[in-house]
């Protein structure tokens, strides 16, 4: 049996876009924040940002956050109270908590953020969770 090349052409395509997603776990494996980075073609500088949050097995509920650049991706993640995070990307920033898992209005001007890490990639093009310096965290 023999393959066409044109076959294989749709593999091609799709070999080099990127399609990952890792966890900042906060309680254990049931309670956790999931960023989820989508690229649909290889040559889009663009992709799209989804986060997760969840508090099993109470919640657990999907964001869509629309676009991002690909080029340095960094969405750090920070703690504004209990079962309340913030997420930033460049100048696009989410609320998101964990009680009810729900997404929250824009945050306050004077609201108090503790830095938890940054979700990024590694050398490899992996999605990796980079704790902050201080900052207890498990990531998956």
């Amino acid at each position: 049996m023999r393959t066409s090349p044109l076959l294989l052409t749709p593999l091609l395509l799709l070999s080099g876009c990127v399609n990952d997603s890792t966890s900042y776990l906060i309680d254990g494996s049931d309670h956790a924040i999931t960023v989820m980075v989508t690229q649909d073609y290889f040559w889009s500088k663009q992709a799209s940002l989804r986060v997760i949050a969840a508090r099993l097995p109470d919640c657990q509920r999907q964001f869509d956050f629309g676009k991002t650049s690909m080029d340095d991706l960094n969405v750090e993640l920070f703690s504004t109270g209990e079962q309340t995070f913030l997420l930033r990307a460049g100048d696009a920033m989410w609320q998101v908590e964990t009680g009810q898992c729900t997404q929250l209005g824009d945050p306050s001007d004077d609201v108090q953020a503790q830095p938890i890490g940054v979700f990024h990639f590694d050398d490899k093009k992996h999605l990796v969770f980079e704790p902050a310096e201080g900052a207890a965290a498990t990531a998956r």
